[in-house]
């Protein structure tokens, strides 16, 4: 029951978020992103490297055991996933820019990942661990579960009348957020590798990924600031970087790596990111934090 979960339902549960983001977008919303390309670079390549800088001088000193640092590693290793799509577009952001960089993003990691964690393996537990990423399998994932869905979704909204779509629309506003929250919560509390996981003896480790939650968002945002980019481009790139894609930092730990302790952290992070990123990027919007408010 939990492997079929894992296997079919989280991935149709994806697609059907995807298609209902793709619903409310129009291929113009696609060309303002490529045309005035700065946005999705700074996002990317905060996401690429910024992230793993900040996770690794965070965590580099911090007394915990070394499994759990490489574990943080992996996680900003990962790009974000669904979930910051589907935030980006519950707060009024630009969700163009947040698929694009979901998609690139997912390529990118077949390079940088094995890199990440090779790095981390020597610096942390002192051993030399070769990671191999399928190409097929990974884009493969992306394709089917995110860009097909969005596309059509795309697709509908381009080409189908008002009275059409906007039935549609409606529900979906409610129906997105509970099909998320549900799927998530059912990854980690049902599935087998993850229900071990007891998060009373782990309460230690939430204080460096709440810690590393809230910094890498301040910093996304800051960033776009500074490079003069748009209000809805700072607090969608920052929605990239506070919404990692645990569930493929949960399929690396447990089934490349082999290690289930390297979980944990994601199998936390995703306990409260969502409700914590929502909450700050909520504020960002606003423009009620002080420092980011132009």
């Amino acid at each position: 029951m939990q492997q079929s979960f894992v296997d079919f339902i989280m991935p149709f549960a994806i697609a059907v978020i995807m298609l209902g983001i793709g619903l409310e977008l129009k291929f113009k919303d696609f060309e303002r992103v490529f045309i005035q390309p700065k946005a999705v670079i700074t996002g990317i390549a905060s996401q690429m490297i910024l992230m793993p800088v900040i996770a690794l001088g965070l965590i580099y000193f911090w007394p915990i055991d070394p499994v759990y640092k490489v574990g943080l590693m992996l996680l900003a290793a990962c790009p974000g996933g669904t979930a910051s799509n589907l935030v980006t577009k519950l707060l009024g952001g630009r969700v163009a820019l947040s698929i694009s960089m979901t998609a690139f993003n997912s390529f990118i990691i077949l390079f940088t990942i094995p890199a990440i964690l090779k790095l981390s393996f020597y610096l942390f537990l002192g051993k030399e661990q070769s990671i191999d990423l399928s190409f097929w399998q990974t884009t493969a994932q992306v394709f089917y579960t995110v860009i097909i869905p969005a596309t059509i979704g795309v697709l509908v909204n381009e080409f189908s009348s008002e009275r059409f779509t906007d039935p549609l629309k409606k529900p979906l506003k409610y129906i997105l957020p509970i099909i998320l929250i549900v799927a998530l919560l059912a990854v980690v509390f049902l599935d087998e590798d993850n229900k071990e996981v007891n998060y009373l003896d782990h309460l230690n480790l939430l204080i460096p990924l709440i810690i590393f939650n809230v910094i890498t968002m301040l910093f996304g945002y800051r960033i776009g600031k500074l490079l003069g980019l748009r209000h809805d481009s700072n607090y969608t790139i920052a929605i990239e970087m506070g919404l990692q894609n645990s569930v493929l930092a949960l399929f690396i730990a447990n089934q490349v790596v082999e290690i289930s302790a390297i979980s944990t952290m994601a199998i936390l992070y995703s306990s409260f990111s969502f409700i914590t990123t929502f909450g700050i990027a909520f504020l960002m919007q606003k423009r009620v934090i002080p420092g980011f408010r132009g």
